[in-house]
């Protein structure tokens, strides 16, 4: 069974949690960072908690708050750490309306409460806010295709790479879109712009390599 959306972005959470600006707030919030890495929950709030209070309405302290109330809740099952997480949420995007982790985090948290209309919703309003940032269109897309609706996941990177014609994210999403659907040609051709723009890639190196592979051995010649 292949990991949801949902579950990538809550295992990603401890390397998107931020740092916080003035230098002891950026101290409590790497603490804090580094608590929660560990598994330390309560005291990583105590620590979000202190970097809030030196900076009070802090984006990133909300935020860093909200994901770590939301790994309490997935982990211990606790209703009310999950709401308290969508306030903390809720806080920061009020605050950051483009904080693009918070957005991506809410929508998650939405879509476990099976609030799915709230999440496509909240991400859309992001992209009108936002038209030219190609962020909204590619967590819609990966909405969508949690939905099984492949076709409008593709129509959103697409929309992505409208705005942004070398962004890595939608070109190798659309890649393995593709390739899923028996487009290895196109697969590899997204690919290989992706890697063109980042070669940091190596589980996209590693695809083009075995797609260049099944071509050569098939006779066909890469596009």
């Amino acid at each position: 069974m292949k990991p949801s959306w949902a579950s990538i972005a809550v295992a990603v959470w401890c390397a998107c949690l931020a740092a916080g600006c003035g230098g002891l707030v950026r101290n409590d919030n790497a603490e804090g960072v580094k608590l929660y890495q560990q598994g330390n929950y309560k005291g990583a709030v105590d620590h979000f908690q202190q970097a809030l209070a030196r900076q009070p309405g802090s984006p990133d302290c909300f935020y860093n708050l909200g994901a770590t109330y939301h790994q309490q809740a997935k982990l211990f099952r606790r209703p009310a750490d999950l709401q308290t997480a969508e306030q903390y949420y809720h806080l920061c995007l009020a605050r950051s309306p483009s904080h693009e982790a918070c957005q991506r985090a809410l929508a998650v948290l939405l879509v476990e409460e099976k609030r799915d209309g709230e999440a496509v919703a909240q991400l859309e309003d992001w992209g009108r806010r936002e038209p030219a940032n190609p962020n909204p269109q590619i967590e819609l897309a990966r909405f969508w295709q949690e939905q099984g609706d492949v076709r409008q996941a593709e129509n959103h990177l697409v929309d992505a790479l409208a705005i942004d014609p070398n962004n890595p994210r939608a070109l190798v999403a659309l890649g393995r879109l593709r390739e899923a659907g028996g487009d290895p040609a196109q697969a590899l051709q997204n690919y290989s712009r992706a890697l063109a723009v980042d070669g940091r890639q190596p589980a996209v190196a590693a695809r083009v390599a075995v797609l260049n592979g099944s071509a050569a051995a098939s006779g066909t010649v890469a596009r």
